[in-house]
This record gives structure tokens, C-alpha cells and sequence, in this order.
């Protein structure tokens, strides 16, 4: 009887004893580029403040309704853009940059084989930047790696081009481009919502129009909590780590 029961209070210790949580790859990595004060997940601040930012457009349909939301609640946000998109609705972009949102960059082409070669991805990136400069009259500072792939050559090449490289809060990447339904999309970003977030969505890349009724959402929600959603230059800006400067002349 006595050793059924050491047995089993055994195993109940190495159930439920702690287990060092494991030190993966991309946490070194974050840590390593963090520490360069030119690589963002989310910005140091107490503040109620979060920046919602959008891959792959501009699309004629969602993302002009995504401005359309954003417009009701006096909320800024970042777009990621795709320079043969922006080539094609030069007038969204125009419209972007009136109406106080950031213009950054996501590639030329969007091809991920294009990040692995130094002189392509810098070849990508000045190509999209002058694009933006003629639509907007102002160069793009920040750029998002597609899909947010990132590795040391892809950091380096950025910053020797002058730019802040920014991905994205690890507990705010909405997977929208899965579809799961708008409400749940909202939840992924209103469950652990927290100031500094960096959030992840898509106004274009296929139909969003959960997208566009999440972001609606989100908006209501968070202007009940008391957030403001900025641009992500803006968020920066109130981190108590890191106060950015811009890289490029505008």
C-alpha cells in the first residue's frame, strides 16, 4: 500500500512539477534585433495606444471601406503596401496620405524569393519607395518582410536602406486570410488587447470583406475601452525604449 503510494505521489510531482519554458530561435533573434532599436513587435508605453496595420493593398473594394470605418472613429493606421498595386490605385494611396494614415512598404512585386537575394530585395524596396514618393509625395520609413519572414541578410538589407523594419505583435496576428469570420478575427485582437500592440490584418490579397467587418469591431471596441488607434510612427514615437527618427527625407 505504501509504495502504490509513493508511486503515485511520483507521478503527481512530475505532473505537475515547473518545466523550464524552452528558449526557441526566433525569441534570440527578437532580442538580437530589438536591441537595434530599428526593429519593432509592439512599442513600450502605458499609454492606450495601438496601431492597426494592413498588408498587401490597396484594393479598390475593402480597403476604400476600411478607410471608410477608420474615418467614422478618427482612427490612423499603417498600410503595408505592394508597389504593382499601389501602380494601378494611385488615387487610395492619395487618399491614405490625406487622410493621416502611414504609407510604408511591402515590396514591389511581393514575390518571397525576391527577399533571399540582397540586391533584388533592395532593388524591391527602391522601386516601391519611389512609387510612393511620385503618388504621395513622401518616402516610405518602414517596411514589413512578406509574410513577416525575416532573417539576418532580409534586416540587414533593410536597415542599410533606411528603413525601420516592423512586424507585429506575436499575440495580434489575426490570421484574417483564413477567413474564420469576422467576430472571430475581432477577438484575436479585443481578447489580450494591450497598449503598444501592433496588430496584423489584410485589406487586400483575396475577398476581406470579413476583414473590413472585423475592423469595424475592433474600432467600436476599443474606442469604448478608451484606446486610440495611431500609426505605427506615431506609437513609436510614445515608446519609452526607443524614440525613432525618421531615416529618409520625405
Amino acid at each position: 500500500m505504501m509504495k502504490k503510494t509513493i508511486i503515485a505521489f511520483c507521478s503527481l510531482f512530475i505532473l505537475y512539477m515547473p518545466v523550464a519554458k524552452p528558449t526557441h530561435a526566433n525569441e534570440i533573434k527578437r532580442w538580437k534585433y530589438e536591441k537595434t532599436g530599428l526593429v519593432f513587435w509592439e512599442a513600450d508605453t502605458k499609454e492606450k495606444l495601438i496601431a492597426l496595420t494592413f498588408d498587401d493593398g490597396p484594393d479598390p473594394l475593402y480597403t476604400i471601406q476600411i478607410l471608410d470605418a477608420m474615418k467614422k472613429y478618427n482612427a490612423k493606421g499603417t498600410f503595408f503596401v505592394i508597389g504593382k498595386e499601389a501602380e494601378r490605385f494611385p488615387e487610395i494611396l492619395k487618399r491614405q496620405a490625406i487622410e493621416g494614415h502611414e504609407i510604408a512598404n511591402h515590396t514591389y512585386r511581393h514575390k518571397f524569393r525576391d527577399m533571399k537575394n540582397p540586391n533584388v530585395l533592395k532593388a524591391e524596396l527602391r522601386k516601391n519607395s519611389d512609387l510612393i514618393k511620385r503618388i504621395t509625395g513622401k518616402a516610405p520609413t518602414l517596411f514589413r518582410p512578406i509574410a513577416g519572414y525575416y532573417d539576418e541578410q532580409i534586416i540587414e538589407t533593410s536597415i542599410d536602406n533606411g528603413y525601420y523594419v516592423v512586424l507585429w505583435t506575436w499575440h495580434q496576428d489575426t490570421r484574417d486570410w483564413k477567413k474564420p469570420g469576422a467576430k472571430r478575427i475581432a477577438r484575436n485582437v479585443l481578447y489580450d488587447t494591450k497598449p503598444g500592440d501592433i496588430v496584423i490584418l489584410h485589406d487586400a490579397g483575396g475577398d476581406r470583406s470579413q476583414t473590413v467587418k472585423a475592423v469595424e469591431y475592433i474600432l467600436e471596441s476599443l474606442y469604448k475601452r478608451g484606446y486610440k488607434c495611431v500609426t505605427v510612427s506615431e506609437l513609436l514615437s510614445h515608446s519609452n525604449s526607443v524614440v525613432p527618427v525618421l531615416l529618409l527625407n520625405p
